[in-house]
């Protein structure tokens, strides 16, 4: 299908300048770009900002967007229409709708509804791409597809599809509702979904023991192939990941079914019956490298807390904040600058997924020193706009308590 004349992935010259230009004046920031060039660091208003040294916008995101902004403008007599969120970012989601792409709605049973979908519309595909079923039905209705998909997405599918070939069942490290995990599965025949070292160590268990067969089962069956046999399928593994899941972690699980297989197996045979390649893409590891820097320099530094900034359904972005949870350092994450207000509170994302209001700075008589950081589909501009909330909240107060004094 990718070799038809109706998809596309290679975007539109006939755009680009303009799109580049579109993109440099909506996205960038001369105040983190300010702070690029001052070694990281901003001091204004009372505040010490340490910023991340890699955050933000990926390359790959950078090119999702561009590719679908360039699709709008080069066919603007068409019906523009895509499959989910281009990425977890909402002022690029909100200016899609804005440039009138319609966004593909999920019926109530949860499957999406594609009959609005016509003959001689164009439809694209996210950053982290679309199943495999979605991509087969476009290819068989008279639609222009622009494929987005990140190629470190596609790294994981070619990864998982070379396991199947090998008879191998994927064991992905990911959240089995996430889109870009719900891609990836569509191209296995057999797998299981697991979230976190916890599920990973009861697929362990089972390897090892056999355990309870139907609370197994029962546990998993939302993320599990068809017709899955833990008994047999768990024989012969290999590892993928969701490409935005903490690398930790999937080094943790692997070396743990690499040991269960040394364990049933022997260490001669292991090999054998387990695989891994690195499926994590280096923008991650890098954004998770540098927060992960930033805790363990935070008591030197002073940081009165550390301010995550993406979107909240972003799996890259709530994986930063773990690193300083996990560590015991006060943070935050926000999904847009509104979210920090003049009362000095903040709503924020916590790990469990709940959004909650509460005070912000805790004392801002004395100087704010904060670090901060943003995840692959946040632009500059975005953590320009919230330290400036935070710039504007501590001038009030200095203001107002100024003017008592006085």
């Amino acid at each position: 299908m990718m070799k038809s004349h109706q998809f596309f992935r290679k975007g539109f010259r006939d755009q680009k300048k303009v799109v580049e230009d579109s993109m440099q004046e909506q996205f960038n920031s001369e105040l983190v770009d300010t702070m690029r060039s001052n070694e990281y660091k901003l001091e204004r208003e009372g505040v010490t900002v340490f910023l991340a040294k890699d955050f933000g916008f990926c390359w790959g995101v950078e090119r999702s967007i561009a590719l679908a902004y360039e699709a709008v403008k080069h066919f603007p007599n068409k019906t523009v229409h895509i499959t989910n969120e281009l990425i977890h970012n909402p002022e690029v989601n909100d200016e899609l709708h804005n440039m009138n792409v319609q966004f593909i709605q999920k019926k109530k049973d949860g499957e999406k509804d594609f009959s609005t979908v016509d003959d001689g519309d164009v439809v694209i595909l996210p950053a982290f791409g679309a199943s495999f079923e979605e991509m087969d039905l476009f290819d068989k209705k008279d639609v222009d597809v622009v494929d987005t998909t990140c190629p470190w997405v596609s790294k994981v599918w070619n990864t998982v599809d070379r396991y199947q070939k090998g008879g191998s069942t994927s064991i992905i490290h990911g959240k089995w509702a996430h889109e870009e995990t719900l891609a990836t599965t569509s191209f296995c025949e057999d797998f299981i979904v697991i979230k976190d070292l916890k599920e990973a160590q009861m697929v362990v268990d089972y390897i090892i023991e056999g355990d309870d067969r139907e609370a197994f089962l029962e546990y998993f069956k939302n993320a599990i192939s068809e017709g899955f046999d833990p008994d047999t399928m768990l024989d012969k593994i290999g590892l993928a990941n969701q490409t935005t899941m903490y690398k930790k972690e999937t080094r943790a699980i692997g070396q743990m079914l690499q040991k269960a297989m040394m364990s049933k197996f022997g260490p001669i045979e292991a090999d054998s019956h387990y695989t891994e390649f690195d499926t994590i893409c280096d923008a991650t590891q890098e954004r998770q490298d540098a927060v992960a820097d930033q805790v363990e320099n935070a008591e030197e530094l002073g940081l009165d807390f550390i301010l995550v900034v993406g979107g909240w359904d972003s799996s890259n972005t709530a994986h930063l904040l773990e690193i300083p949870q996990n560590a015991g350092v006060r943070s935050f994450h926000i999904n847009r600058a509104e979210c920090i207000s003049a009362d000095n509170t903040i709503t924020h994302r916590n790990l469990k997924g709940e959004i909650i209001t509460e005070t912000f700075i805790g004392d801002l008589d004395k100087d704010v020193v904060m670090g901060v950081t943003s995840g692959a589909s946040t632009p500059d501009a975005g953590v320009q706009d919230s330290l400036s909330q935070i710039f504007l909240l501590k001038k009030m107060h200095d203001s107002a308590k100024s003017g008592e004094s006085s």
